[in-house]
């Protein structure tokens, strides 16, 4: 099984994030900021990887830095669920619709980390999630997975629909991403031979 189990504790925040790649979707996400557990909801059903997300930070202040420490943890549980690599497709891309709106990520678990992110939001904040730290989710999860991430929101009319069109579809990137080729079995993805 690959799996991990990252704890990470600093004065603003508290996390523990445990991660099944190979798994069903199963999940159990509490961090305090509700619209960050529907999204990472997403990521766990539509990536068909099982995980548990407790997170406990200075939400008294603002959910800035509890959204960004999670995206740093749940990084670095792939990057350690996914070890040498060996055997993974390596990359891999997803168009999601919701509704109105039509998002698309495409990753690269490369071991380079590196984010774009375009989108354009309607308000400041979906329910106590900035809009703002969408991006900010995602080059921090880069950083930590040791990933290239390029995330587009096409278009849509609606923050929501188009937040959830994005994580549904990183969901399903990284799912395609980290499975198995049985053709390359023992081998790392890479003409250098490593990542």
């Amino acid at each position: 099984m690959r799996t991990s189990t990252i704890h990470r504790q600093t004065a603003e925040t508290d996390i523990t994030i445990s991660l099944t790649l190979d798994g069903m979707g199963r999940h159990d996400i509490a961090t305090g900021v509700g619209f960050l557990d529907h999204l990472l909801t997403h990521v766990a059903v539509h990536g068909l990887f099982d995980f548990t997300v407790k997170a406990g930070g200075d939400l008294h202040i603002d959910p800035h830095h509890t959204i960004e420490d999670t995206a740093l943890v749940l990084g670095q549980a792939f990057t350690e669920a996914l070890g040498d690599k060996q055997g993974i497709v390596r990359m891999a891309s997803a168009h999601v619709p919701m509704d109105e709106a039509l998002a698309f990520v495409a990753v690269d678990l490369s071991g380079r980390p590196y984010a774009v992110v375009d989108a354009e939001w309607r308000g400041p904040a979906i329910g106590q999630f900035p809009t703002s730290l969408v991006a900010h989710f995602i080059e921090s999860f880069a950083v930590t997975a040791k990933a290239n991430v390029h995330a587009r929101v096409l278009y849509g009319r609606d923050d929501h629909h188009q937040a959830e069109a994005l994580f549904k579809a990183l969901g399903r990137a990284l799912d395609a991403a980290t499975q198995i080729d049985p053709r390359r079995v023992g081998r790392v993805p890479s003409t250098k031979g490593t990542l």
